[in-house]
């Protein structure tokens, strides 16, 4: 992988229409693209073509970063990444954002909408992260995954707000594959009835044996087995 110093410069030269670096950028880069992309495998767009949309959600990164951002590269590039391929899937129809992170989708906006109305300028990503007890990450991907009326790169419309949107405010420090998978895994659990979320709880958080579980719910530990083994095989569905 190139140094940040490397791959600004790299930048720099491809802004300026310099192809080879847009190159060097784009192959020094691969195992990003390839660790977004596989999220979406599976959903009837064949490899090659997700590495393609990849690519130009990348080179739109490229075309769009700005060092005043205050944020490394990647940290800006990997929202352009997934959001070019969720786009192509959402307008085929293929994708459908899980009700979950829907609804947390929403839930930001209001508050960003309040605070705004209240204070006169967007909140930080720290702010809203801090208000939904979430992480900074998971904040922009949530706002990500919906077409909001506030995006994360939108202008503020206040002549004294320094920063020019709410991905510039996110902190450089990113590990976009554990965000992802904190999120599904979070969506997934969502999804569960109460009894289930109780076992996944006390199994993986407690650290409660199947015995010990089976006692607090009040059934055999043969069921808690059978259940514990299809709701793993349902998380693992979803990181697919």
């Amino acid at each position: 992988m190139l140094d940040e110093q490397e791959t600004l410069a790299l930048i720099t030269r491809a802004k300026a229409g310099d192809n080879e670096a847009k190159e060097i950028l784009l192959t020094h880069n691969a195992s990003l693209l390839k660790s977004i992309l596989k999220r979406y495998l599976n959903k009837g767009v064949e490899y090659d073509d997700l590495f393609q949309l990849a690519s130009m959600g990348f080179l739109k990164a490229i075309a769009g970063f700005n060092t005043d951002f205050g944020v490394r590269f990647s940290t800006y590039a990997v929202p352009m990444i997934a959001g070019e391929i969720k786009r192509f899937l959402r307008d085929d129809g293929s994708v459908k954002v899980s009700r979950a992170i829907k609804k947390s989708a929403r839930d930001i906006n209001k508050y960003i909408e309040s605070y705004t109305s209240e204070h006169g300028s967007q909140p930080s990503v720290k702010e809203i992260a801090e208000a939904f007890s979430m992480d900074e990450g998971e904040v922009v991907f949530t706002l990500g995954s919906s077409k909001m009326p506030v995006s994360i790169y939108e202008k503020s419309d206040y002549k004294d707000e320094k920063s020019t949107s709410i991905e510039e405010k996110l902190s450089s420090k990113d590990n976009q594959d554990e965000m992802i998978e904190k999120m599904v895994l979070k969506s997934a659990i969502e999804k569960l009835p109460e009894r289930e979320k109780k076992i996944v709880f006390l199994r993986f958080f407690r650290d409660m044996t199947q015995s010990e579980v089976a006692k607090a719910i009040g059934v055999s530990q043969v069921q808690i087995s059978r259940i514990e083994s299809r709701i793993l095989k349902d998380f693992k569905r979803e990181l697919e």
